[in-house]
């Protein structure tokens, strides 16, 4: 414990952040960081609780009060190996995690909690400009002759694969996309993470030996029945990318598109590579983002970045408290969260639904709209004489995901499915198919970077056992 009264005499103080007016000129990261001595003060806030609920609160389990004990006495190589022992990739937890071990800090029942996410985002920096973080290779006498082929490149897919590849066996990485990475890279903003931090962790990958294959559609490039032949075992990390869309009238109208569809147009744009598909900008329109969470944010930040001439976030359910009721903790509070997004313009509107869509000449020019309310048992209902309109241009749909794409691999594989549309695996990742598993966001539905990366641990720990009997792996 690095100062035994330090969470008495130092408040929390937020991460630092790059002026408005800076970052909305750039798609740079957003946040500027602790110079060392203030974040060694953050650090000693921490209390080394006897129970770190903090631990528990974190999917990955990492071993908080540890590396903030060591931050604060300036052991920074050892912070890192504590890091390191359950989580692949800090760098990219550090930058896009939404914190529920801040949550549950113990702190957080009646005051700030400690400024966790933060200081293991500057143990990574730290780390990889020390050159701490380098390669390991698996010797080549316990390589097992076992290939395993994992599908999805994104935070799941890439965890499984490098802890398969630490068990000796053969992986390769099979991507739809041009570039490895799935939503870190065509998805998620470059604000939020620029993409030369995914770009350097998988070089450090492939320097370890795993085998990347962009570009490869598998169940069209290569049909299932030859990804299954030629593995001896399938790890799906394909995510939870089908959009839930809007069946009301006017859908079908040019203009109104998933906020996937242009979130991955948009990281293309900033990279500097051809958008192929029908083009979806926010530049000079009127833009609407129906939907509150993450994937609504990251709309917002693009949109104004791009120069709309106005934007609005709209929510059909009422507007969240701004603090968490106590007894929520040490659970990830029900609150009104507010992104960097949203210090840099526009309006949200809450309690609003949507009646349907106008325009003319096949284009949107309007959203119609209603005001609601939320009843007892939770639903949400319109509340009759309260219609109105909005000027729109553009429409993005942040309504959330139903689950994998139902695309041709699925299909062939004849896998079975849970109620809520994601991948069912019966026994633990294990898929109703022999020899292939699921992880990630493909067996849960739509989650966390945290529970993603998590998954792919645990996936990889019973593919081992499944291949080798027994497994030396953590999960």
């Amino acid at each position: 414990m690095g100062d035994p009264k330090g969470f008495l005499k130092i408040g929390r103080k937020p991460v630092p952040k790059r002026p408005v007016e800076e970052r909305l000129n750039d798609y740079r990261y957003v946040y500027k960081g602790f110079p060392e001595e203030e974040l060694k003060e953050q650090a000693a806030r921490c209390m080394d609780c006897g129970v770190p609920f903090c631990n528990v609160g974190c999917p990955l389990g990492n071993l908080i009060p540890d590396w903030n004990d060591l931050v604060y006495k300036e052991h920074w190589k050892q912070a890192i190996d504590r890091l390191h022992a359950t989580n692949n990739f800090p760098e990219f937890t550090g930058m896009l995690c939404p914190a529920p071990c801040e949550a549950a800090c113990v702190l957080a029942i009646n005051d700030d909690p400690v400024t966790i996410k933060e200081i293991e985002l500057q143990i990574i920096n730290r780390a990889f400009e020390e050159g701490w973080v380098v390669p390991k290779p698996p010797p080549p006498e316990i390589r097992t002759g076992k290939k395993v082929a994992v599908v999805g490149s994104g935070p799941a897919g890439l965890a499984a694969a490098q802890q398969l590849n630490w068990a000796g066996h053969t992986v390769t990485v099979f991507e739809k996309s041009d570039r490895i990475g799935g939503l870190l890279m065509y998805g998620i903003p470059d604000f939020k993470i620029e993409k030369w931090v995914v770009e350097r962790r998988v070089g450090i990958m492939k320097q370890e030996g795993i085998e990347f294959r962009p570009n490869t559609h598998v169940g069209y490039d290569i049909t299932a029945e030859e990804l299954q032949r030629d593995h001896d075992a399938v790890v799906l990390a394909v995510g939870a990318l089908a959009g839930r869309d809007l069946p009301v009238p006017g859908r079908e109208l040019d203009g109104i598109h998933l906020a996937m569809d242009y979130l991955g147009q948009q990281n293309r744009r900033v990279a500097g590579l051809p958008v192929e598909e029908a083009e979806i900008t926010a530049k000079g329109k009127n833009v609407i983002i129906l939907g509150g969470g993450d994937t609504s944010a990251d709309c917002l930040g693009n949109a104004n970045r791009e120069g709309c001439a106005s934007v609005r976030v709209i929510t059909h359910g009422p507007k969240p408290p701004d603090s968490p009721d106590p007894l929520e903790w040490p659970d990830w509070p029900f609150v009104l969260h507010t992104y960097p997004a949203h210090e840099e313009g526009g309006e949200r509107e809450f309690s609003v639904g949507v009646k349907g869509f106008s325009g003319s000449g096949g284009r949107v020019e309007k959203i119609n709209l209603v005001e609601t309310e939320r009843t007892e048992d939770g639903k949400t209902l319109h509340k009759e004489g309260t219609e109105f309109e909005m000027d729109a241009d553009l429409v993005l749909l942040a309504i959330g995901f139903t689950g994998p794409v139902r695309d041709r691999l699925l299909e062939d594989l004849n896998l079975d499915f849970g109620e809520r549309g994601a991948i069912a695996s019966p026994e633990g990742f294990a898929t109703s198919v022999p020899g292939v598993f699921v992880a990630g966001d493909a067996r849960l539905g739509a989650d966390l970077i945290v529970t993603a990366i998590a998954e792919g641990r645990k996936a990889a720990r019973q593919v081992d056992q499944h291949l080798m009997g027994r497994s030396l792996l953590p999960g």
